[in-house]
C-alpha cells in the first residue's frame, strides 16, 4: 500500500456508517494495488476445478491462506468447508460472509490460458470469483480492517444442487461459529462491473428435485390387454402436472413444475415395466412450494391408480426461497451506494426463479444477497452454466470492497 493510498485509508477508517462513497476511494485503490495476487488465485483456481465435496485442494488453498493472515481456520465443516475466524475488540456483535467453491461438469470450451485442466470439469458459474473475492477480502481485513467484534468468513462446498449449505449448518456452523447476520454475492452477467443488483423480500426461488417412477406391468406390444401401460400413465401424469401452475396456484403467485425427463423401454414393441420422470419445482414462498408439492404427489399417485400403475415420489429439497431481511438489505444497499453510488445500484422490482443454496443460511439468520455486475456483451456477458462462461476478473476489487465495507460498517469500532 502507497503512502498517499494509506494515509487516505486511515481517514475512511475513522468513519462509521455515514461514510459516503469519496471515502471509499481509498479501500478501492488499495484492494487494486493487491488485485493481481487474487486474480493468479481465482485463475489457478479455474485451471483446478473440483466438484461439490471434492474439493479439497480448494479448500487447503483456501486454509492455508487465512492460516497466513493470521485467521483461525476450521476445515472439514460439512465435509470440505473451511471457516476463517477473526476476532477483534470486545464487542460480541459478529457478521457472516460467504463464498461458494465448487464446480460444475461441464467440459470447458474458453481456449484461455487458465482453462480448466480436468475433463467435464470446469468453473461455469463463477464460483472461483467469488472464492478469490472473499480472500481479497480477508487479506485486507486483516492486514488493515478497523473493526470491532468478529469476522466469521464461509468457504461453502457443494453449492451446485448437492446441499453444501445444508451439510454445514448440521455441522453446527452456527452454532460453533455465531453469527447476527450472513452476507454472499454471486456473479451477474449481463450488469456492468461496478454494478450490484438486490431487492427486499424473496431474491430468488426454492428448487425441489422430484422424481416420479410410475411403475405398471410389462408385456408384448401385440398383447396390451395383458399389460398395464407405465408408458400412458407418465404421460397422463405430465399432461395432469400442467394444471397445477394454471389451476391449483394463486394467479399472483410464482411457481414452476417443468418435466425436464422422461425415461421408458428400449424397444418399440415391448411394454416396459417402469417409466420415470424427473421434475424441477420452483416458488417464491413457503405455502406456494407446499402446495406445489402436495399437489404432485397427489396427481402422480392417482393418475397412475387410474391407468392400473402404482407412482413412488421421491421429492428433495435443493433450496428454500431466499429471503432478504430487511434490516441486513438496508445496510447492503446502504454500503453499496456509499462505495459504488446510488447509479451503481439497480433495485429489483421483481424476485428471480433461479435458486440458491444461500437460502438454508437466511432460513437460520437474517441476511441478504447481492448480485455483483460481471460485464456486458464479450466481456464477461456470457450466461453462466455455459462451457464458454468465464468470470470477470475486474469484478475481483468491487465484491471484495463490498464485503470490507460491509463488514466495517456492521462491525464499526
Amino acid at each position: 500500500m502507497t503512502q498517499q493510498n494509506a494515509a487516505a485509508y486511515a481517514a475512511y477508517g475513522d468513519h462509521t456508517a455515514a461514510t459516503d462513497r469519496a471515502d471509499y476511494a481509498a479501500l478501492l485503490a488499495t484492494l487494486r494495488e493487491s488485485e493481481p495476487a487474487f486474480i493468479a488465485i481465482r485463475h489457478d483456481l479455474h485451471a483446478h476445478p473440483e466438484l461439490g465435496f471434492e474439493e479439497t485442494r480448494t479448500a487447503r488453498l483456501v486454509a492455508q491462506s487465512l492460516a497466513q493472515w493470521g485467521y483461525e481456520v476450521t476445515t472439514g465443516v460439512g465435509g470440505t468447508g473451511v471457516v476463517g475466524q477473526l476476532r477483534r475488540g470486545s464487542s460480541p456483535r459478529a457478521i457472516g460472509l460467504r463464498a461458494d467453491m465448487d464446480a460444475l461438469p461441464i467440459e470447458e470450451a474458453t481456449g484461455l490460458p487458465y482453462a480448466s485442466t480436468v475433463a467435464k470439469t470446469m468453473h461455469a458459474c463463477g464460483h472461483d470469483g467469488h472464492t478469490a473475492i472473499l480472500l481479497a477480502a480477508a487479506h485486507h481485513l486483516a492486514m488493515h480492517g478497523r473493526f470491532d467484534g468478529t469476522l466469521n468468513l464461509i468457504f461453502q462446498p457443494a453449492e451446485e444442487g448437492l446441499g453444501g449449505a445444508a451439510r454445514m449448518i448440521e455441522d453446527g456452523l452456527f452454532t460453533r461459529f455465531p453469527c447476527d447476520r450472513v452476507f454472499a454475492l454471486h456473479n451477474a452477467p449481463g450488469l456492468p462491473v461496478g454494478h450490484f443488483a438486490v431487492r427486499h423480500g424473496c431474491m430468488l426461488a426454492s428448487s425441489d428435485s422430484v422424481t416420479i417412477t410410475v411403475t405398471g406391468r410389462g408385456g408384448h406390444d401385440a398383447m396390451p390387454h395383458l399389460a398395464s401401460d407405465p408408458v400412458v400413465a407418465a404421460a397422463s401424469i405430465v399432461m395432469a402436472l400442467q394444471s397445477i401452475v394454471a389451476r391449483n396456484i394463486e394467479p399472483t403467485r410464482a411457481a414452476v413444475v417443468t418435466v425436464g425427463a422422461i425415461h421408458a423401454g428400449q424397444a418399440g414393441n415391448v411394454i416396459p415395466e417402469t417409466a420415470t420422470l424427473q421434475l424441477s419445482v420452483r416458488a417464491l414462498d413457503g405455502e406456494t412450494r407446499n402446495t406445489l408439492e402436495a399437489r404432485i404427489r397427489e396427481i402422480a399417485t392417482l393418475q397412475a391408480q387410474s391407468y392400473g400403475a402404482t407412482a413412488t415420489v421421491d421429492y428433495r429439497a435443493i433450496s428454500r426461497p431466499l429471503v432478504n431481511e430487511r434490516v441486513s438489505t438496508d445496510l447492503a444497499i446502504d454500503t453499496i451506494e456509499a462505495l459504488a453510488g446510488a447509479a451503481a445500484l439497480t433495485r429489483l422490482p421483481d424476485a428471480i426463479m433461479g435458486s440458491e443454496d444461500f437460502s438454508w443460511m437466511t432460513e437460520h439468520l437474517p441476511g441478504c444477497y447481492v448480485l455483483l455486475g460481471n460485464g456486458v456483451g464479450q466481456t464477461g456477458g456470457c450466461v453462466v452454466h455455459n462451457p464458454a462462461y468465464d468470470f470477470n476478473d475486474a469484478a475481483i476489487t468491487w465484491g471484495a470492497a463490498w464485503f470490507v465495507a460491509l463488514s466495517e460498517r456492521y462491525l464499526h469500532a
